[in-house]
């Protein structure tokens, strides 16, 4: 899978002169049928399930980013990420981001530790929390969960998700 296929997927309407405020990135770390998942302790969306992730620091790749944002978050050093997919989000407030998802399988025995910014938690894929996550994250996660790229647009209010659209990527 690639970021190249997104090129290929028009946005919905409203969508088309849309620039981030932001970059952002997401790790999902699979571990056999079980997907690492994090309680989030601060910053955007602080006391919901997630993963791993955080924001593209200057002269860093999304990949690098998520790599980063995973060893600081959890503890783990992930040695290379797969990319599954894209998700814009607009808030009603103005606050933009465009996030890059990434997934890994890594070898080896895999203990995440809780720091100041995630209580991690291995969770079976088929379990996944949707009720403690962001609204928009039982739309996409099915695609992740099933190795399908995708791409997504959300518009929230708040905590509340106002509009939506999410492609599979195929081909």
């Amino acid at each position: 899978m690639t970021e190249d296929r997104v090129r290929n997927i028009l946005p919905p309407t409203g969508w088309h002169n849309w620039k981030p405020k932001e970059r952002g990135v997401l790790l999902f770390v699979f571990r056999g049928e079980e997907v690492l998942l994090i309680h989030k302790k601060r910053g955007l969306g602080a006391g919901k399930i997630n993963g791993p992730g955080g924001r593209i620091e200057l002269g860093e790749t999304p990949a690098q980013a998520a790599i980063r944002e995973t060893r600081e978050e959890v503890g783990l050093d992930i040695p290379s990420v797969d990319w599954s997919g894209e998700l814009h989000f607009q808030f009603a407030d103005g606050y933009s981001l465009l996030c890059s998802v990434f997934t890994a399988r890594p070898d080896g025995l895999l203990e995440p530790i809780e720091t100041d910014e995630a209580k991690p938690l291995w969770c079976s894929v088929d379990a996944i929390p949707y009720e403690q996550m962001w609204q928009d994250d039982q739309l996409w996660f099915p695609h992740l969960l099933a190795g399908r790229g995708f791409v997504g647009w959300f518009r929230f209010d708040g905590e509340t998700m106002t509009e939506f659209r999410v492609d599979p990527i195929t081909g």
